[in-house]
C-alpha cells in the first residue's frame, strides 16, 4: 500500500505524507512518513480552535466576548476579514468560526494574539502532540518570509515562492522556523476532538460542527464525492505545500482520520492534480483498511 500511495503522490508531481486511521482503532492505520515535521499552513487553526474551546471551558475567556479589528489589523489573506476596509466586530467564538470555515487568517491571528502561543503549544503537549510548534501562526510566517525570500514585500515574497524560476531558499520550508506539525500528531488531534476528549462535549461538538462547514472540496472531498459521506476539514497552504487534515464518515457509520501533506515539485500557485491526489491517496487508505477489516 506504501508503494501505491508513494506512486500516486509522484504521478502528481507531489512529495507527500499520509497518516489515515481508524477513528476508534488507531491502530488499523495507513501511513508514509506520519513523524516527519512539516510547515503547516492554516492547519495550525485546528489547535489553536482546540486551545480556544479549553479556555472557555475553563472560564478564562468569554466565548462571546466582542474584539474590534480595525484595517491596520488586517493580516493578509484571501478570505474573510482579511479583505474587508471597515473595522469589523465580532465575538471571539466567531472569529473561530470564520477562520475554520474560511480559514480568515486576521480572524486566526486575532484568537492567537488573545489566546497566547504558548498556550496553544500547552495544549499540544497535553494532548500529545510532541512536534508540533505555532511559531507565531501565518503573521510570525509572513515576517519571516520575508527575510527568508530577501524580499520587501509579502507580494514580491510570494511572487518568489511560486515563480518556477527563482530557486526558493531551503530555509523557507524548514519547520523549525515555521508552524509545523506531522501526520501522526494531527491524527491524535482529530481522534480527540471526534472523541469528546480535547475539551467537553458541549466545545467538542462545536469544533466538529465549524470543520464540517469547510466550503473547499478541492482536496480531502474529492476523494469520496457523495452525497451520504460526511468530509470534515482544514486545509493549509504555504507556497508549494498543499494540505488537509480531516475526518471522512461513511454511510455505514465507520469513521477515518484523514490526514495529507503534500509539497508539489512545482511552484505555481494552480495544481489541480496537487490538490486532487490528497483525496484519492486518503481514499486510497480508507479502502484498504475497509478492504482488511472484512477479512
Amino acid at each position: 500500500m506504501e508503494r501505491t500511495i508513494r506512486e500516486m503522490f509522484a504521478d502528481a508531481g507531489v512529495r507527500g505524507w499520509l497518516h489515515v486511521a481508524e477513528l476508534d482503532r488507531p491502530s488499523a492505520r495507513v501511513t508514509l512518513d506520519p513523524d516527519e515535521a512539516v510547515p503547516m499552513g492554516s492547519v495550525y487553526k485546528v489547535p489553536l480552535m482546540v486551545a480556544f474551546c479549553r479556555l472557555a471551558d475553563a472560564g478564562e475567556l468569554d466565548p462571546r466576548a466582542r474584539l474590534t479589528l480595525e484595517p491596520p489589523d488586517r493580516v493578509a489573506g484571501p478570505t474573510g476579514i482579511s479583505i474587508l476596509r471597515d473595522a469589523v466586530t465580532m465575538s471571539l467564538r466567531d472569529l473561530v468560526v470564520m477562520m475554520m470555515s474560511v480559514s480568515d487568517n486576521t480572524a486566526a491571528d486575532a484568537l492567537l494574539r488573545t489566546i497566547g502561543t504558548s498556550v496553544v503549544d500547552e495544549v499540544c503537549r497535553d494532548l500529545g502532540m510532541p512536534d508540533t510548534r505555532i511559531h507565531g501562526g501565518v503573521a510570525g510566517t509572513w515576517d519571516r518570509l520575508l527575510t527568508e525570500t530577501g524580499t520587501d514585500s509579502l507580494p514580491a515574497a510570494m511572487a518568489r515562492l511560486t515563480s518556477n524560476d527563482d530557486t526558493v531558499p531551503e530555509v523557507v520550508y524548514n519547520p523549525l522556523s515555521k508552524a509545523a506539525t506531522t501526520p501522526a500528531d494531527m491524527a491524535r488531534l482529530l481522534r480527540a476532538i471526534w472523541t469528546g476528549r480535547a475539551a467537553s462535549p458541549e466545545r467538542c461538538a462545536f469544533m466538529r460542527e465549524v470543520m464540517g462547514r469547510q466550503p473547499w472540496r478541492h482536496r480531502l472531498a474529492s476523494g469520496f464525492p457523495y452525497d451520504d459521506v460526511t468530509v470534515s476539514g482544514k486545509t493549509g497552504t504555504f507556497g508549494a505545500m498543499r494540505h488537509e487534515a480531516g475526518v471522512v464518515e461513511l454511510a455505514d457509520g465507520s469513521t477515518y482520520t484523514a490526514v495529507v501533506f503534500t509539497q508539489a515539485a512545482r511552484a505555481d500557485s494552480v495544481l489541480p492534480r496537487a490538490d486532487a491526489v490528497i483525496g484519492a491517496a486518503a481514499r486510497t487508505a480508507v479502502e484498504e483498511l475497509r478492504g482488511n477489516a472484512g477479512t
